[in-house]
């Protein structure tokens, strides 16, 4: 099980508010419901949970739409 992150992984991502910036808090590698929606991943495809850093924000993206950060 080879990702591209892992949890307590500083990354960025773009939103409709712009940047944001926070840390993996959970990688998923098998379908999961998020907020009534089912969001497919798997071990080849995985999908992480992120806190922002400004907010209690949590998100939940595919290793395409993030970045590491530098900080």
């Amino acid at each position: 099980m080879s990702h591209e992150f892992k949890v307590g992984d500083h990354v960025t991502w773009n939103s409709e508010a712009g940047h944001v910036s926070g840390k993996i808090t959970k990688v998923h590698v098998k379908d999961f419901d998020w907020h009534g929606y089912t969001r497919h991943c798997s071990e080849d495809d995985p999908q992480y949970e992120i806190k922002s850093d400004k907010t209690d924000h949590v998100a939940v993206h595919k290793g395409g739409a993030l970045k590491k950060s530098k900080d």
